[in-house]
């Protein structure tokens, strides 16, 4: 019960590999500006994510939540597919 009332990271990424079963690897970008030179910077995350039903494919844009370790590199669930991607 504990670990539901606690507050748990919700991100916004997109797949980039659908190659493994029931997992995805969604790439999550974040803009930060340069401490001394304030130019915009591109920060970009790889994370390994939960996907029991097999939904989500490359391009798609999904909502993730962090959740208890699934597996060694496994720390994240997918939550919602926010856009498909088109074309596939």
């Amino acid at each position: 019960m504990v670990e539901s009332q606690a507050r748990r990271k919700i991100k916004i990424g997109e797949v980039v590999s659908d190659r493994m079963e029931k997992t995805r690897v969604v790439e999550v970008e974040r803009l930060l500006r340069h401490p001394q030179y304030q130019k915009v910077i591109r920060k970009r995350k790889k994370f390994v994510v939960d996907d029991p039903r097999n939904e989500s494919h490359i391009g798609d844009k999904v909502r993730i939540v962090e959740t208890r370790p699934l597996s060694k590199t496994k720390r994240w669930r997918l939550l919602k597919i926010l856009e498909k991607a088109e074309g596939i």
